[in-house]
């Protein structure tokens, strides 16, 4: 199935590794021009390079998302490099964590306020493509009680239901907004990697819990977000997406 996406142009955040390198990747592939951040210039600067490897234009650029005049400021500039914007993931994510209060403020500011700020500075050029999509990244452990009381958990729950407000919002602009709720993936240098040395009775238990017997990979969770952010999937709009190789046990209705 051809996505449609040949031509689009694309923002990403935290997109030098992981789920939110796969997805530029994958949107490169399918022929988007894309723009990515991450808060390492070496980073950045070398995924730029890689992704450029297929035929398509690549802005880069060292962020700080809590710095709210960097971030806002970098968005504008790379939709104004790449010529306009018609999709936007904003995938940066804190993390967990529960050792004090500063993960509330910390999620509050990477994950929702990041979110948030991007949505609303790249709105005007959602608007002006006619077919603008965003796809926020949640987290199953939004979904259902996980382990312990975390900050990461409450913020991506919050992020499903801006993001299904937002879509009724701008609908009638032709902006399209979905949320993705990956499960546990596992990938080199992420959080699975590290719990794998570090906790392994939770990661074996997170194992079994798996009806396949495996954890997602990073390039998954990639193409559920390009087909949401493509016109593809034209006809979807405020839907929250579980991609967690069945790893939740509630029915969605």
């Amino acid at each position: 199935m051809d996505l449609g996406l040949r031509g689009k142009k694309a923002i990403v955040t935290g997109a030098t590794k992981g789920i939110g390198r796969a997805i530029v990747d994958l949107l490169a592939a399918e022929g988007c021009d894309v723009a990515l951040c991450a808060r390492s210039e070496d980073e950045v600067e070398a995924a730029v390079r890689e992704v450029k490897a297929a035929g398509v234009e690549v802005v880069g650029g060292a962020v700080n998302v809590r710095n709210a005049d960097e971030y806002k400021a970098w968005l504008e500039k790379a939709a104004e490099e790449l010529g306009g914007c018609d999709i936007f993931v904003p995938n940066v994510s804190a993390g967990g964590g529960m050792d004090s209060e500063k993960n509330w403020w910390k999620n509050f500011e990477i994950d929702v306020l990041h979110t948030v700020r991007g949505c609303e500075t790249l709105m005007p050029q959602l608007e002006k493509s006619g077919h603008g999509s965003i796809v926020i990244i949640s987290s199953t452990n939004a979904l259902e009680t996980f382990y312990v009381p975390m900050a990461y958990n409450a913020m991506k729950a919050a992020l499903i239901t801006y993001a299904k407000q937002l879509s009724q919002f701008v609908g009638k602009r032709n902006v399209r907004v979905n949320s993705v709720c990956p499960g546990p993936i596992y990938f080199e240098g992420g959080a699975w990697e590290m719990i794998k040395s570090t906790n392994a009775k939770m990661y074996e238990a997170t194992l079994r819990a798996m009806p396949n017997g495996r954890f997602g990979g990073p390039d998954e969770v990639a193409r559920v977000v390009a087909f949401l952010a493509s016109p593809a999937a034209s006809i979807v709009s405020g839907a929250n997406v579980v991609a967690d190789n069945g790893f939740t046990k509630r029915v969605q209705y």
